[in-house]
């Protein structure tokens, strides 16, 4: 991706650290060789770039992008797509058995190494175009990255390891992922679904997709799966106490501080799968506009704010104090 002085100009965040966000104006990208452009349309907020929030930003963030290609000429010119963040070769050994999220050879994340959504437009990868049918509308395309796309990888990878296809699950943490943790478990036969949130609002919502509240920190249960949507570390050492013998333990939150595992008898005297899942495969893409469309009202109900760029400084800190669950910045109409 290029910008040059004599681009037209866009509006973008300038995610400046301290919890200061500003809106700016910044030459419209230019795409590279093998890049288009992407008029912007939603851009879903995120958890994971609270760090950003709070120490400043290289690059422009949002990783939860979908647009519409402003490319004349191109076969997917004003084609609504999503954003597949994570650069890819497409050939390596990790590529070419469709694992396009671990590339061996590119490692770089939209949002993070360069531009991303929080901007009007963005330049992006033409084989990070992920196009998304025209039913699934705006308002909900960008749902199919985080929330639906890295919780059902969760799953689908955990079951390799279960010979249980309906296992007791376990899921700590109720924002976006674990909620989706919950809506597509469901959608894959597990009727077996405890959650523990401290949030009530989160919470509440868990149960009314079908998950039984317990509390946080209980220790009277024993899982078969525990998938941590949290990022603490207190609850990974709870998942290690409370996964059964020959379980699995599927970390997906994050947690930049080191994470230190004792290996005491709880550790070392029971056979269990730790895995750390990241995002989703493309190859996944399809399977995940499924979930979408058969859950369709229960995936809106995570969309519960939309505004436009000159509130995204106000609307972040609301976010991070957690009165909102999916909120996403609107270029145009809002939701």
């Amino acid at each position: 991706m290029t910008m040059t002085n004599q681009s037209p100009p866009m509006r973008a965040a300038d995610f400046r650290g301290g919890e200061v966000i500003e809106i700016t104006t910044v030459p419209r990208p230019v795409p590279g060789e093998a890049e288009v452009l992407l008029r912007v349309t939603r851009t879903a907020l995120c958890g994971s770039d609270f760090k950003l929030w709070h120490n400043g930003a290289e690059h422009i963030a949002g990783h939860e992008i979908s647009g519409r290609v402003e490319q004349p000429g191109h076969p997917l010119h004003d084609r609504l797509c999503a954003v597949y963040i994570p650069q890819h070769c497409g050939h390596c050994a990790a590529c070419a058995a469709g694992r396009t999220q671990s590339c061996l050879t590119v490692s770089s994340l939209i949002g993070w190494n360069r531009d991303g959504g929080y901007a009007e437009y963005v330049a992006v990868p033409e084989n990070c175009l992920l196009p998304v049918p025209e039913d699934i509308g705006e308002d909900l395309a960008p749902l199919l990255l985080d929330t639906i796309g890295t919780s059902a990888h969760a799953l689908r990878e955990a079951a390799r390891h279960l010979p249980d296809t309906r296992p007791s699950v376990l899921v700590t943490g109720a924002g976006p992922v674990g909620l989706g943790v919950v809506l597509a478990a469901r959608a894959l036969g597990h009727d077996a679904i405890d959650l523990a949130e401290p949030n009530p609002a989160r919470a509440a919502l868990a149960q009314e997709f079908g998950a039984r509240l317990v509390p946080v920190g209980a220790r009277d249960r024993r899982y078969d799966l525990i998938v941590e949507c949290s990022g603490a570390h207190v609850a990974r050492d709870l998942a290690i106490e409370l996964v059964m013998p020959g379980g699995v333990i599927a970390l997906v939150g994050e947690n930049a501080a080191p994470w230190t595992i004792a290996e005491d008898k709880v550790f070392r005297r029971k056979d269990f799968a730790l895995l750390r899942t990241f995002y989703f495969p493309k190859g996944d893409f399809d399977a995940n506009v499924e979930l979408l469309r058969a859950n369709r009202d229960s995936y809106a109900r995570l969309v519960d704010d939309a505004f436009p760029l000159d509130a995204l400084p106000r609307k972040f800190a609301e976010f991070a104090r957690g009165q909102s669950i999916k909120p996403v910045l609107s270029f145009g109409r809002t939701c």
